[in-house]
């Protein structure tokens, strides 16, 4: 069994933040609510087909390039910047804040690990009211490589202060998770977006329905 991490590392996308409010930004440009997800999901293709070929993209440049092409050009660039601009204002999930919270007050070093521009992500964080329980944030661009690259959890393992196989990544993808553990990382899967786990992929060393029970069970983990 896995010793219990000394650090964790939240993914925001989806784990941490609600990217719901942005099908109503499409809707305000004229697109369909519905385009969200597989706007979401070119986007994250695009990243990681950059980083396979050894390329790093901003996150705003795929982002605006994956929507040109999601709405096959009929989005303007106006438009685009309407949309993404919601970034930097979505929600928290329900759990997101309970989940830090108990980790921080456990005394483990608490951490995001993000895709997205480090503007955004700081002011999601303090308007949600996570800023408080949050030690570090680790962007793709402060690390010049995208997920699920090994090196990106590495670099996040070092910023929080500890070794890789001592920090956890949390978050609801199974290539995320899967990611963490190839670089020898800690992973706590939440079912939430998911339900299943895919068995193609490393199984995480915790999972649970929420981030909340993912936390407990990290704080379970054997101290070693």
């Amino acid at each position: 069994m896995p010793a219990r991490p000394h650090a964790v590392a939240f993914d925001v996308l989806e784990t941490l933040l609600d990217l719901d409010p942005l099908r109503e930004r499409l809707e305000k440009v004229g697109q369909p609510a519905r385009l969200l997800l597989p706007w979401f999901m070119r986007f994250q293709r695009d990243s990681m087909a950059l980083t396979l070929s050894g390329d790093f993209g901003r996150f705003e440049s795929v982002a605006r390039q994956a929507l040109r092409t999601e709405t096959e050009h009929t989005a303007t660039e106006e438009d685009i910047d309407h949309v993404l601009a919601g970034f930097g204002r979505l929600p928290a999930h329900p759990d997101a804040e309970p989940a830090l919270r108990r980790l921080s007050e456990a005394g483990l070093r608490v951490g995001c690990l993000t895709v997205g521009s480090a503007q955004n992500t700081a002011r999601f964080l303090e308007q949600a009211g996570l800023a408080r329980h949050m030690d570090h944030v680790i962007t793709a661009e402060q690390a010049g490589i995208w997920k699920p690259a090994p090196s990106i959890y590495r670099v996040a393992a070092h910023e929080l202060g500890t070794s890789p196989e001592r920090m956890a990544l949390v978050a609801v993808h199974a290539w995320d998770c899967h990611g963490a553990k190839r670089a020898g990382c800690l992973a706590g899967w939440c079912q939430r977006l998911e339900g299943r786990y895919g068995d193609v992929f490393t199984a995480p060393d915790v999972s649970g329905p929420d981030l909340v029970e993912v936390a407990e069970r990290l704080l379970q983990l054997p101290s070693s």
